[in-house]
């Protein structure tokens, strides 16, 4: 992936909407890929569109952070233009250069521009010394920014010390090299965090590594993400699924990658042929259930570490920000509406303990992207797939129901988004006028 960062707000930090002082065109910039910005001023965003559609090439944009790296988990971009400023009043910059921060942590050989006016070189040259690459002063003009913006993307990444090896082994983003698309672990919770730090030490070593973990929580994402960052990197990795016999004929006998999904169902004979069967150059990521069940012998080759990827209700509020990532992905692969969460929905999602970890979350959501009449998603139609951590909200719950801030915290949001109609708050949530009703006296509501 290769990144270029942006500021789009005036001197005086006003939102500047007439930054564009020419239509330049620049032949080099190729039109088979994208450009992201990432700016909550739309009328920066429709200078962009225009600028880049000029030069012939594809853009598309996040209103913030939060969906910046959703798209970022999704595809490979040719460059990200970045406003470093996304909270209104604030012109620190320090914003833009968190993100910045964990772009690179994420892709050691991004290649950053940085937009910024004359009064913003502070923060110019602390994106620079941060792995920004270039830098452009506003206003801008078109030309000079689509040279700069090629010249950039033309020098290819430069790994520097403690990047990643093979982290862009396979080239630009959006180029046509075969290079394997990104892989993003989304969350800002301690223990994600924690995670993507653990991938980044171990991803380029060649120590073989078990993923454990809840099915469903992510573990072949895990596998992936140090697969990507490994010097290998740059194309797919074999996956064996061990319990198909047919499919061990598929296990590489060279150099590279190969992610093993259940070794530990394998008894101890098996367990032998596969060991033989394993070239000692091929570095081994295993998803397993149970370490346990691995021989002394199979721990030696294949779990060196062990990254035990977090259940999704430890990780402290991302399963909200997950839900807004799938329904992201399910609006554009369904070609709906974008779809938006109320804010009872939302509660619903951090209440509930998902059938299926985050795959079960993201099955939900993506039903109730393909069944939202007018792009928005209430509580009752997430409630369907899963169990709620409170209860099951049903209607003759409640004699035995257990109340939990969970459910008043529900009820709280559905009230405030149908402005305390009780009829549209109990529809939201599944609920009868009369269950609701019960459910707000026992909490004080």
């Amino acid at each position: 992936m290769n990144a270029g960062l942006f500021e789009g707000r005036s001197a005086d930090g006003r939102p500047q909407a007439d930054m564009v002082s020419e239509n330049g065109h620049s032949g080099g910039l190729s039109s088979d890929s994208a450009i992201l910005l990432v700016d909550d001023n739309p009328a920066v965003a429709g200078a962009m569109q225009i600028a880049f559609r000029v030069a012939g090439r594809r853009i598309e944009t996040a209103s913030g952070p939060e969906e910046a790296l959703s798209r970022l988990a999704g595809r490979r971009f040719d460059a990200i233009l970045l406003d470093m400023n996304f909270t209104p009043g604030q012109s620190s910059g320090e914003e833009g250069l968190a993100l910045l921060a964990r772009i690179i942590a994420d892709d050691p050989g991004a290649c950053v521009l940085v937009i910024t006016a004359h009064s913003g070189i502070r923060i110019a040259v602390a994106a620079m010394q941060a792995g920004a690459r270039d830098f452009v002063m506003k206003p801008w003009r078109n030309g000079d920014l689509m040279a700069k913006v090629e010249a950039a993307i033309a020098r290819g990444p430069s790994v520097g010390p403690g990047a990643v090896a093979g982290a862009v082994a396979g080239g630009g983003a959006g180029s046509s090299s075969g290079a394997a698309g990104p892989v993003g672990l989304l969350g800002e919770s301690a223990v994600m965090q924690g995670l993507r730090d653990l991938v980044r030490r171990v991803a380029p070593t060649p120590a073989g590594v078990t993923v454990t973990g809840p099915s469903g929580s992510g573990r072949m994402l895990t596998a992936l993400a140090l697969h990507a960052a490994s010097a290998h990197g740059g194309g797919e990795p074999a996956r064996i699924d061990l319990r198909d016999g047919s499919a061990w004929a598929g296990l590489p006998q060279g150099p590279g990658t190969v992610i093993l999904r259940h070794p530990d169902r394998l008894g101890e004979v098996e367990q032998a042929r596969l060991l033989d069967r394993l070239p000692p150059q091929l570095r081994c990521i295993a998803i397993v259930d149970d370490l346990g069940g691995l021989t002394p012998a199979m721990r030696r080759r294949i779990a060196t570490v062990e990254i035990a990827v977090p259940p999704l209700a430890q990780r402290e509020g991302n399963a909200v920000l997950l839900a807004r990532h799938f329904a992201r992905l399910a609006a554009e692969r369904f070609a709906r509406p974008s779809a938006r969460l109320t804010a009872a929905a939302e509660a619903a999602i951090a209440a509930t303990r998902w059938d299926d970890e985050v795959r079960g979350l993201a099955l939900a959501v993506e039903r109730a992207v393909l069944l939202a009449e007018d792009g928005t998603i209430d509580a009752a139609a997430l409630a369907a797939p899963a169990t709620l951590a409170a209860s099951r909200l049903a209607e003759g719950a409640d004699a035995s129901f257990d109340l939990t801030d969970a459910e008043r915290a529900m009820i709280e949001a559905a009230l405030r988004e149908h402005r305390h109609n009780v009829t549209h708050a109990a529809a939201a949530l599944g609920l009868s006028r009369g269950a609701l009703y019960r459910r707000m006296a026992r909490h004080g509501l």
